[in-house]
């Protein structure tokens, strides 16, 4: 269940998704729910038909819905096509984060004299912003983040609490770093003489596009050469890993603990859900989805869905499982024999 501060009216509700509606204008609106804990002044909405079980019994002042679930609503109804949608707007609405900004500069924040800042920063306690920096206008540093030197951070973006944001790194607008991510860490580059292990100096960037989040604990290492890129609309779950050179084209979303090793190109509007690695050096064309814990090894030419592995069975099923996958290649021969044998009659 939500809690703000933020009053409006069913009307104003309606207004913002442009919808149209049908009950009391002025019936106050404080808050979002679900439809089985909303109030009587909560907007609750329905996008799964898991939880339509739970309409005709909510007490919420209006349901956002699909019009085809319309007559079943006993309360005033929101109609969209895309119920989920008009709920992310509506939730930017009762978000109580930006009402907490104090523009300026904390007086414990260490910021260097060359940095330059729009109008509207913040700048949190303990922040640390090094020398040639540049923040864009209504830029937000959470408390404790750093900006290494010549980072460019564009307008509206916020860092959250404990973000590190390396040297020479460019990050685009309206983009969102949540705590404890790293942004232009060190590529893995080492290289070994056959006793021991040498570090290669990691000389590129990272560039992330406008409307990017990254989740807390994720990384983005810098490239070793040129740089990593990310791209427009990018979503980036927590705990994932980028490696040096990635790229990743505009509107792509990675679930939590996906990992992506170097210099590996994935496209335009791709899926990886949960767990996805990805091998170095593979180019993924627009349009894939990966399915939760698969492991890539081959480059992906053809748009569509893909997995690997197996889903999860009872012990005893596994275990005769894998002594028989142990067993494919003794059987693929015999098959050939087989069939081989069966052609010469």
């Amino acid at each position: 269940m939500t809690h703000a501060s933020h009053h409006f009216t069913l009307a104003d509700i309606a207004r913002h998704l442009d919808v149209d509606f049908e009950g009391d204008a002025e019936q106050p609106i404080r808050g979002l729910a679900t439809l089985k804990e909303a109030a009587s002044d909560q907007v609750a909405f329905l996008a799964n038909r898991a939880y339509l079980k739970d309409l005709a019994t909510t007490q919420a002042a209006a349901v956002l819905l699909h019009p085809e679930h319309g007559k079943n609503c006993p309360v005033p109804r929101l109609e969209m096509a895309n119920p989920y949608l008009g709920y992310a707007k509506l939730s930017q609405l009762f978000d109580p984060l930006p009402a907490r900004d104090i523009t300026g500069i904390h007086p414990t924040a260490v910021v260097a004299k060359s940095v330059v800042m729009g109008e509207g920063v913040s700048v949190q306690a303990h922040a640390v912003i090094e020398a040639g920096v540049m923040l864009g206008e209504r830029v937000v540093v959470g408390a404790g983040s750093v900006i290494g030197a010549d980072s460019v951070i564009g307008d509206e973006t916020r860092l959250h609490a404990n973000v590190t944001v390396s040297h020479g790194i460019v990050v685009g607008k309206r983009v969102i770093l949540q705590s404890g991510c790293v942004i232009g860490g060190d590529g893995f580059g080492f290289a070994h003489d056959g006793a021991g292990w040498h570090k290669i100096a990691q000389l590129g960037g990272v560039v992330l596009g406008d409307d990017v989040e990254v989740g807390s604990c994720s990384s983005i290492d810098r490239g070793a050469l040129g740089d990593t890129v990310i791209g427009n609309d990018v979503k980036i779950d927590s705990q994932v890993q980028i490696a040096h050179n990635v790229s990743i084209g505009d509107h792509s979303a990675l679930a939590g603990c996906v990992g992506i090793a170097g210099s590996t190109k994935v496209g335009k509007h791709c899926m990886l859900g949960g767990g996805v690695g990805l091998s170095g050096h593979l180019t993924i064309c627009d349009g894939v989805q990966v399915t939760g814990m698969s492991l890539v090894t081959n480059s992906i030419h053809e748009p569509g869905v893909y997995s690997s592995g197996t889903g999860a069975m009872h012990n005893t099923q596994w275990r005769k499982n894998a002594v028989r996958f142990k067993q494919l290649d003794e059987i693929a021969k015999r098959l050939s024999r087989l069939e081989k044998s069966y052609r010469s009659e």
